[in-house]
């Protein structure tokens, strides 16, 4: 990001609380709210962000505007992303996983100590699988909308906790003579659209969902997190281990419209009892063109 760019503030993510918690994994950003009383009985549910170069909660925002009428729900900013610290740090599987577990902790000790629902997007589905995997007791059901790991032939079962994309690569892409340049080209506003397109697998994308991804990606510190996503720092090369690992109720949603369309590695978990798939009508993030149909499909899921 230019330093000569003015900096315009961000607003909440979501029209809800927002606190912060300190953690190992730095200063979180954690949104919350929910109904009157006790609700419908279900226990509480954090939603979970992609990762992208302008990634936040709002990614979220109409599930966190459904959920919040009939449960305790949250939504949290990922490390280097929204209104969570952004500082230049080393961005890693690990920090997203420590992070995640992080919330779930303050969430369950909130919550009466019960293990919550988590519903994450895209590459925030690994971080939420490994999640699932280490601590067990923190988490009841996952949703996974649009899962990374599944595409093309070849499955990951690399190293445990290792990174896809090779160190030199960060080291290239961060060098300081173009890092900046980089990261101002991905974060174009034609750009930015271009992306939200390709999700969409249209070009009816939501436009506040883009005018907040301008804002953003134009926060100090904006562009750390994402760099390190570019040169795959933040893929599992684990991630096939992490799934079949997974022993808790598990349900997917694949896009059928867009760059996100390609589940054929499901075969390595789709008979199990505790998975279910569903091909939901949209592109990668289907409950912004269908917020019923979404949620009449992932309800029964929960309850």
């Amino acid at each position: 990001m230019s330093s000569a760019s003015p900096v315009t503030p961000l607003p909440p993510a979501v029209p809800a609380e927002c606190r912060e918690l300190a953690t190992a994994a730095g200063r979180l950003s954690l949104y919350s709210a929910g109904p009157e009383g006790a609700g419908a009985g279900l226990p509480p549910l954090l939603l979970v962000h992609s990762v992208n170069a302008a990634a936040s909660a709002a990614e979220v925002a109409p599930l966190f505007a459904h959920y919040r009428q009939r449960r305790a729900v949250y939504a949290l900013d990922l490390p280097g992303f929204g209104c969570s610290e952004r500082t230049d740090r080393p961005y890693t599987v690990r920090l997203m996983t420590d992070a995640l577990q992080a919330a779930l902790r303050a969430i369950q000790a909130e919550q009466a100590g019960v293990a919550v629902d988590v519903l994450a997007v895209s590459l925030a589905c690994e971080f939420a699988a490994r999640a699932a995997v280490e601590t067990p007791q923190l988490m009841r059901r996952l949703a996974l909308v649009s899962p990374t790991g599944f595409s093309g032939k070849r499955r990951r079962y690399g190293a445990p906790g290792a990174a896809v994309g090779p160190p030199w690569l960060f080291q290239l892409l961060s060098w300081r003579l173009w890092s900046a340049g980089l990261y101002n080209t991905l974060t174009r506003p034609a750009v930015i659209r271009y992306f939200l397109q390709r999700t969409w697998g249209s070009s009816a994308i939501d436009e506040a969902l883009w005018r907040y991804d301008l804002l953003t990606t134009r926060q100090p510190g904006a562009q750390f997190a994402p760099l390190a996503f570019v040169s795959a720092q933040l893929f599992c090369a684990d991630i096939n281990t992490l799934y079949e690992a997974l022993t808790g109720p598990v349900w997917v949603s694949m896009a059928t419209r867009g760059d996100f369309t390609d589940y054929q590695g499901r075969h390595t978990v789709a008979g199990r009892g505790n998975w279910q798939f569903h091909a939901l009508a949209g592109g990668a993030l289907p409950f912004f063109e269908d917020l019923a149909g979404f949620t009449d499909r992932l309800d029964p899921f929960w309850a």
